[in-house]
């Protein structure tokens, strides 16, 4: 889902994985500072229907983008659902039980007919905005012109609707249409209803309304790339002040009703988050009870996680889970000379990708990985096609495959990573080291996490202006399948000049249709079949590295209440009804 920012860490002691041996907390038994190891992953965390206080999270870095219908992050689409809620989502809970979807503004699951070319949503009656203003189907309608036709404005999310919808009008988005129809292939024939015309069958359409791209906007308030500044709620919580860089403050929306809505409860009075705060600080802030949670959810860094391995009583207040991600490191084939398959499978066998996993922080941060597609998304299977002993890298296959792309005596590149990331530049910096064996001269170049897809990585021409041909990326699944893993960093398609996810920019005619040819298909046994063949081509093509299949290791605060740490949200805590003990 989303791009996930990728944890700070580093090597740490307990080189085992966390269950298998650092404590006798890790069984996941009562302790006297906490509920166990993993409790999180397996149900919810001091429950409590306690309301008042103040909820606090931080961030080390500012937020790509707080409107709802112009970020990619998965902690923006988890924190997004307290003043945002899309069609559907995703029903808060542990684990895998996290996956479950759940109409959220919608009543109920869409109706497809025409082959599942055509979906119908009905609104749930009541729903109003914080100014008391009704909710309406022509609100959904917007919200999906303006974040997949206005791409030049509103870059940052996914395009699968600008894909999919049937328009032969070649509309050109709400901002160029002064006639304010819309796309002729979205129909609202009432207030309550909304049509969706796709240009070929969606089996997994109701995954797709989840995003918050369906989150409604009213368009008499919409100020484009300024909307973020002030996003008009739909859900509990409404903004109080955006100090942009500084401070998020959220408080109740009174207009919110709990007869429309079965998923939020709107525990706590107000929710504050602390911007730019140092990593380390954000870590003892967690863990002394002044702040609650790390909004980003990447996990602890690389000191405190030293910390805690070492410590039996704070390793029980810890939830360490897979989330269907990916770190991998993406190979530009626009960029020479890497626009020729030897040159990226030289790249494939120079990686010491122990040395990655070391740098990272170990097996309790990860698997290594061998495929695109981890081990807990639909389409997975086992596989190593550029296998080296123990993972360490091949310097003489590497300098084979050099050789076969004219390339044998070397060549310079950059390797781009976000500076906020520690654990991604000392990823970044290991590959370095890995790649200056085989002749292959990287420098490193480091950005921003809030302007990584907006301004640097995402943008096709800014790689090639700067001879990035490598690309740090960490990938979760926009929903748990192949498809909603694959389709935007695989599909020709998904191609943005600015917040671009297809960090390859891959193209493949193959690959682009088996993706279409799953998705039209209701057999979910062939569905799964295409993705594992995607995934297989990808590998053959060299255009992602995989790196390790990621865990999050996160600090379980005690002052939290109603804790799951859900698999649809890559492991992060579910931010929906999270709320502060009582005092």
């Amino acid at each position: 889902m989303r791009r996930s920012a990728m944890a700070a860490v580093a090597a740490a002691s307990c080189a085992g994985l966390l269950l298998a041996g650092c404590s006798k907390a890790d069984d996941g038994k009562e302790t006297s500072k906490g509920a166990g190891a993993n409790a999180a992953t397996k149900g919810v965390v001091n429950e409590s229907t306690h309301k008042g206080g103040t909820v606090t999270y931080a961030s080390s870095d500012a937020p790509e983008s707080l409107d709802p219908g112009n970020m990619y992050y998965a902690y923006g689409y988890n924190f997004s659902r307290l003043y945002a809620r899309p069609l559907m989502t995703f029903k808060p809970g542990p684990g895998e039980a996290g996956n479950e979807l759940v109409p959220d503004l919608a009543e109920s699951k869409g109706t497809p007919s025409d082959g599942g070319k055509t979906w119908t949503y009905k609104i749930r009656q009541g729903v109003k905005y914080e100014d008391g203003t009704p909710v309406t189907a022509k609100d959904v309608k917007y919200a999906v012109e303006r974040s997949n036709f206005a791409r030049d404005v509103l870059s940052l999310g996914p395009n699968y609707f600008q894909q999919l919808l049937d328009d032969p009008d070649k509309y050109q988005g709400p901002y160029k249409d002064k006639s304010e129809k819309g796309i002729s292939s979205i129909e609202t024939p009432d207030d309550h209803t909304i049509v969706f015309h796709l240009n070929k069958s969606f089996s997994e359409f109701d995954y797709l309304v989840s995003a918050p791209q369906t989150a409604p906007v009213p368009r008499a308030k919409d100020t484009g790339v300024d909307y973020t500044k002030k996003v008009v709620s739909s859900g509990s919580y409404k903004f109080q002040k955006y100090e942009e860089g500084k401070q998020i403050v959220l408080v109740r929306n009174p207009e919110w009703d709990a007869k429309t809505d079965p998923l939020r409860k709107q525990y706590p009075d107000k929710i504050v988050v602390n911007l730019k705060v140092n990593k380390a600080t954000i870590d003892k802030d967690v863990m002394s009870g002044a702040t609650m949670i790390d909004i980003q959810g990447t996990g602890v860094d690389a000191q405190t996680q030293a910390q805690i391995l070492n410590d039996k009583a704070e390793m029980a207040n810890t939830d360490n889970a897979l989330g269907g991600r990916l770190i991998y490191t993406a190979i530009n084939t626009k960029v020479a000379p890497f626009d020729n398959v030897e040159c990226r499978k030289a790249v494939e066998y120079a990686i010491d990708k122990t040395a990655v996993q070391t740098a990272m922080g170990g097996p309790v941060r990860g698997d290594i990985a061998t495929t695109v597609l981890p081990t807990d998304v639909t389409g997975y299977e086992k596989s190593d096609l550029y296998a080296t002993k123990d993972s360490k890298g091949d310097v003489a296959k590497a300098k084979e495959h050099l050789k076969a792309c004219g390339k044998e005596g070397g060549f310079k590149t950059s390797i781009s990573a976000r500076s906020d990331r520690q654990g991604e530049v000392d990823a970044a910096t290991a590959i370095v080291g890995a790649l200056k064996k085989v002749g292959i001269d990287a420098s490193i170049k480091q950005y921003p996490s809030g302007k990584y897809f907006s301004d640097y990585a995402g943008v096709p021409k800014f790689n090639q202006k700067n001879n990035i041909g490598l690309i740090m990326m960490q990938w979760g699944a926009d929903w748990p399948t192949g498809y909603g893993f694959l389709q935007q960093i695989a599909h020709g398609k998904a191609i943005s000049q600015s917040g671009n996810t297809n960090l390859s920019e891959l193209d493949n005619p193959e690959i682009n249709k088996l993706l279409d040819d799953a998705i039209g298909n209701t057999d979910e046994a062939a569905r799964t079949k295409a993705y594992t063949e995607v995934d297989q081509k990808m590998m053959e093509q060299a255009v992602i590295v995989p790196l390790t299949y990621f865990k999050v290791l996160l600090y379980r605060s005690p002052h939290a209440t109603n804790l799951v740490s859900s698999s649809a949200w890559s492991g992060q805590y579910d931010y929906l009804n999270v709320g502060t003990a009582e005092k």
